[in-house]
């Protein structure tokens, strides 16, 4: 018989009962024990409770990479309450936006954040309004064990898997922001199947900097360490300058690369230590060009694992033990204990499955898929077929052997000079470039028909972009078709709260300082 499904509650529990002393959660601020980070947990729980929250309380929290939230992320799911999971960096527009989106209970915020919950009108919330993040945990470093074990805690009582747990907005809009609803079920079932698929045990330390708004870190760091017993890193930020010191101080065996965490450190100064950190693994997707990962892997001393996940399942696809399946997204994934659970199929624009080898979008069906989006049961229905499987908008090819590589987003395959192409294709060419740290191609409206083809490039460190070079290099790799006309400098791309590019927050336009292939000359 198949146990039922855990709880974030119940990871935790079976966590501190079964290593109560041993360290789970490092930082620059201290550390805790699993014993002691359940026992803080709990009575981080009580105080909530006392404040008024609820099971199924919607509850605001500007989500830093430190110890405090982690620790009221574990609390909000003990009582039942959901957490709406808010990029500290956001607009206050954007902030106050979420707010009236999800009428929070309350808001879990710190001192440095005021400014901005302040413009946002989040001080005007009935009580209890604002919560201190750092109040509500007090002295969580070194907090002791239960006398009673973690059994006696009773975390969780009375929260199903079924229940939401937490709302991650997927746009950073003003208005109605798209907010996937995830459940215990599905934080718990990808802590389980992490280590698993990246092949840790307790000996490991897990470090990581990407945001606890981002599904990365709650559920696959997080939760992942939780579930097999390692050590937990958070440092508040990224910072390539000193990532590998940290990993070193830290004695991290491994990380998560999101966006171009990868690519960043690479173009820092090359250091005869580089390959002699406790580094082992790195987990990132989609993978890079063969030859630049086993670049990355030799420099840094460290075996990259590519995957593919999201917010609305965390269970995607990944690169199975022992394979090195280079340029590819892997296989599906499955449970450790559980077996197949997971299920994947690549089908055309009337949902008919396609053979090998032919591009169609990625379905995915497996217990973890999201409920759907919080109050848009619209969207909801286009993204959810009626027998449960989850359309991701990606568009990927199969070979025979259940190998997926990923093409383009659906919703951006773009269509010029009669044909389509890919921005992701476009985006790798001129990313290639040494002077290119990263690259966003977007379509744009022509003169004739169909679309012309934009790049925005982030410039490598201390490099001068040279536009006329740049679109060489890509006509060196590129059908003629696919080397973009229009040519701008960006400091930097916007992103979602999941880490994805959001292209429609791209400059609009064409201004002065873009570069025209066909005029060779910034515009007038």
């Amino acid at each position: 018989m198949t146990e039922p499904y855990p709880t974030i509650g119940d990871l935790l529990t079976r966590a501190a009962a079964r290593d109560p002393d041993r360290t789970w959660l490092r930082t620059e601020e201290g550390s805790v024990t699993f014993g002691g980070a359940a026992a803080r947990v709990a009575a981080t729980a009580q105080a909530l409770a006392a404040a008024g929250i609820r099971h199924g309380d919607p509850v605001l929290m500007t989500a830093r990479t430190t110890g405090p939230y982690a620790l009221c992320w574990l609390a909000l799911a003990a009582t039942g309450a959901i957490a709406v999971t808010a990029n500290p960096r956001s607009a206050p527009a954007e902030l106050a936006g979420l707010a009236r989106q999800v009428k929070p209970r309350a808001v879990i915020s710190d001192p440095g954040l005021a400014p901005l919950i302040a413009e946002a009108g989040l001080r005007e919330l009935p009580a209890p309004g604002v919560l201190d993040a750092g109040e509500l945990t007090a002295g969580w470093p070194g907090t002791a064990p239960p006398p009673g074990g973690a059994d006696s805690l009773g975390l969780g009582a009375g929260v199903g898997p079924d229940d939401v747990a937490v709302l991650i907005p997927t746009s950073g809009t003003t208005g109605a922001a798209k907010l996937v609803a995830q459940t215990h079920r599905a934080y718990a079932l990808a802590g389980e199947g992490f280590p698993y698929w990246m092949e840790l045990t307790a000996s490991d330390r897990l470090m990581t900097s990407p945001p606890l708004f981002h599904i990365t870190a709650p559920a696959h760091s997080l939760r992942g360490s939780l579930a097999c017993g390692a050590g937990l890193i958070l440092l508040p930020r990224f910072s390539a300058s000193t990532f590998l010191d940290s990993a070193r101080r830290f004695g991290a065996t491994e990380f998560n690369a999101i966006g171009a965490m990868l690519e960043i450190l690479m173009r820092q100064p090359a250091r005869p230590g580089d390959a002699g950190t406790p580094l082992r693994l790195c987990y990132t997707g989609p993978a890079p060009a063969a030859s630049r990962q086993l670049e990355i892997e030799r420099r840094f001393g460290l075996r990259i694992v590519v995957g593919y996940a999201m917010s609305e399942s965390p269970y995607g696809l990944i690169w199975p033990h022992g394979t090195r399946p280079f340029e590819t997204l892997g296989t599906v994934r499955q449970h450790p204990a559980r077996g197949t659970i997971n299920q994947a199929r690549v089908v055309d624009e009337q949902g008919s499955d396609l053979p090998p080898g032919q591009t169609g979008e990625l379905l995915l069906r497996n217990p973890v898929v999201t409920p759907g989006y919080w109050g848009m049961p619209e969207e909801t229905a286009r993204a959810i077929t009626s027998d449960g499987w989850l359309r991701t908008g990606d568009l990927v090819t199969a070979d025979p052997g259940g190998t997926y590589t990923f093409v383009a987003r659906k919703k951006e395959v773009l269509r010029r000079r009669g044909e389509n192409l890919s921005p992701a294709e476009v985006e790798e060419a001129v990313a290639a470039h040494p002077a290119v740290l990263e690259c966003a191609v977007v379509g744009v409206p022509s003169e004739l028909t169909e679309e012309e083809v934009k790049a925005f490039v982030v410039p490598a460190p201390g490099a001068r972009l040279d536009f006329g070079a740049l679109r060489e290099h890509a006509a060196g790799l590129l059908a003629a078709y696919k080397v973009p006309r229009y040519w701008q400098a960006i400091s930097e791309l916007p992103r979602t709260p999941t880490a994805r590019v959001a292209k429609h927050r791209l400059p609009p336009g064409h201004p002065p300082e873009e570069w025209d292939a066909e005029a060779r000359q910034p515009r007038p």
